[in-house]
């Protein structure tokens, strides 16, 4: 038997847009030859030899994330590895648009992106979101990531998507990231904001929900206070919905009133499908004095949809707020 060792050591800065990755990868290969005997009929000789070759590899990863000031000081020698993964920041007025998933034979968000990413590009290009709006829903920030071989200028690429694609989507910037990085998975909080609005307003028809009648905000705050008390919010999840568990952390819910408008602002690590809009629905019954706060309790214990308020109209939710570790 014989062995072929051989050491591996590979370097990779990966850049993202505050700090840089360092990732050294260590590895031991080698090759194992194996001298077997067989019978050999052809052969005067009883036995000839094969030769069978065996790989083995065991690879060591660390990452270390250090400070893009660091790296430019004392690693500027060092050759950049240039991620395929992007990370791209926007804004959209959800009106027009079926959400922010691809449709059969609707308009949506992700499809638009994909069509000006893929022309600017000049490359099929399939973004993941970091969630997913509902028809109507609009957000003030959203994250995608796309890969995408060739480097590009990220700069002026988004001043071209801002020029291709329709006024109610706006990119905010471009930026790389490690191969890691997920869009959707990475995202550690989520906010979103309800508007309601207590007066009639003809700029503002898209942008809000109008309802006159007098609400007890006070009453609607303690109920939102009680929301941190729970995890399981099974009660405000649509019906037949395809998820593994109906557990929510929320970290801060609360209402507050600007000049004719009450705004609902609330934060988790994740939502359930139309679980904001049935929140504030029932909190508005709350408001109204239709249910109590124990009442409120004990609609969430049930877990029944059908005990929680109506969903409130779709154009007053917005998606405001992302939060990751690395952006």
């Amino acid at each position: 038997m014989e062995l072929f060792p051989a050491f591996r050591f590979n370097l990779f800065v990966f850049e993202n847009k505050n700090k840089k990755d360092f990732r050294c990868n260590l590895g031991y290969d080698f090759v194992v030859k194996l001298n077997i005997p067989i019978p050999n009929k052809k052969s005067n000789s009883t036995f000839v030899t094969l030769t069978i070759c065996v790989q083995f590899k065991l690879t060591f990863c660390y990452k270390i994330k250090l400070k893009k000031s660091y790296f430019n000081k004392y690693l500027c020698n060092f050759e950049n590895y240039q991620t395929l993964r992007y990370f791209i920041k926007l804004a959209y007025n959800g009106t027009n648009y079926h959400g922010w998933q691809i449709q059969p034979n609707a308009s949506s968000i992700q499809e638009t992106l994909n069509a000006a990413l893929s022309v600017i590009l000049n490359s099929e290009i399939n973004i993941m979101g970091a969630g997913r709006t509902d028809t109507g829903v609009h957000a003030k920030e959203m994250f995608a990531h796309f890969d995408y071989e060739p480097k590009f200028d990220t700069e002026s690429t988004v001043h071209k998507l801002n020029s291709y694609l329709p006024k109610d989507i706006v990119i905010f910037e471009i930026f790389a990231v490690s191969d890691e990085a997920h869009a959707r998975f990475d995202a550690k909080k989520r906010t979103y904001q309800y508007y309601i609005s207590t007066y009639k307003d003809a700029f503002s028809q898209d942008g809000s929900w109008y309802y006159h009648q007098n609400l007890d905000l006070d009453l609607m705050n303690q109920a939102a206070q009680l929301l941190l008390n729970h995890n399981d919010f099974q009660c405000f999840s649509k019906v037949n919905t395809d998820v593994n568990t109906f557990n929510c952390t929320i970290s801060e819910a609360y209402w507050n009133q600007e000049n004719n408008q009450l705004i609902f602002t609330i934060s988790a690590d994740r939502f359930l499908r139309n679980m904001v809009r049935a929140i504030v629905g029932t909190l508005v019954n709350i408001g109204l004095h239709k249910i109590s706060l124990s009442d409120f309790n004990t609609i969430i214990e049930n877990k029944n949809r059908n005990e929680a308020g109506f969903s409130v109209p779709a154009q007053g939710l917005y998606l405001t707020k992302i939060e990751y570790d690395y952006v």
